[in-house]
């Protein structure tokens, strides 16, 4: 059986609101953004060319603008150097962890709004960053929560792919750092302490693979030692 293989990829780059812990924030990429997509696509190109694998010719992203333009990116390098014709497919399932009705508020926003509000009761100290905390509002999900939503729709995709290919495949799924690596959690690839320890390079793919038993296992790409405990990166 022919091997099938997401690569996951953290959208490059954007212009975020500072201090604003929603990810469903709808700006475009910086320049660097563009440039960092860039490379890091070419940097795939030439590993896929070096492993003999094909790439599937759909890219599948989040519907936030900044994950869409990457996969335009890595779309427009495949076929420049790759001779790869790869349509982008946008999917909701793919976001970031939602803050609901708190979505582009600050962080002393959000959390003056719960010390207010005589239903909420007091937010741990760590809310962005924890997996299991919910914000208590319309919409929103906790970290676990974007993970399993993530997790469901690379396992369905895969699942499609391998009844599909012939040939060794790499996927291109473009979203974002904490969704995939809660989904990564869910799919047995990273266990529970590594969460809090580990980000996303922007725009560099993590490679992890579908195997015939229906296990995943990490087989390429490095994970990004974190520097911050926002949660939402």
């Amino acid at each position: 059986m022919a091997r099938t293989i997401a690569a996951l990829v953290r959208h490059s780059e954007y212009h975020q609101l500072k201090d604003t812990p929603s990810a469903h924030q709808p700006f475009a990429l910086t320049e660097q953004g563009r440039v960092t997509a860039r490379n890091e696509a070419q940097a795939f190109v030439d590993l896929v060319n070096d492993s003999g694998y094909e790439v599937s010719d759909r890219i599948d992203c989040s519907n936030m603008l900044r994950a869409w333009q990457t996969a335009e990116i890595f779309s427009d390098v495949l076929a420049r150097h790759a001779g790869t014709s790869a349509a982008i497919d946008s999917y909701d399932a793919l976001a970031e962890r939602g803050v609901g009705c708190m979505a582009n508020l600050t962080i002393q926003q959000i959390e003056q709004i719960c010390q207010q509000d005589p239903r909420c009761q007091d937010m741990p100290s760590d809310w962005k960053s924890n997996s299991h905390y919910c914000l208590p509002y319309q919409g929103a999900e906790s970290l676990m929560q974007a993970g399993q939503r993530v997790a469901e729709h690379l396992r369905q995709q895969m699942h499609n792919l391998q009844q599909s290919v012939s040939v060794d495949t790499v996927k291109l799924f473009i979203g974002h750092g904490a969704a995939f690596r809660h989904a990564a959690h869910m799919l047995d690839v990273l266990v529970f302490e590594q969460l809090a320890k580990l980000s996303m390079f922007h725009a560099r793919p993590v490679l992890i693979e579908y195997c015939a038993d229906g296990n995943w296992q990490h087989i390429a790409g490095d994970w990004k030692q974190r520097d911050s405990k926002n949660g939402l990166d």
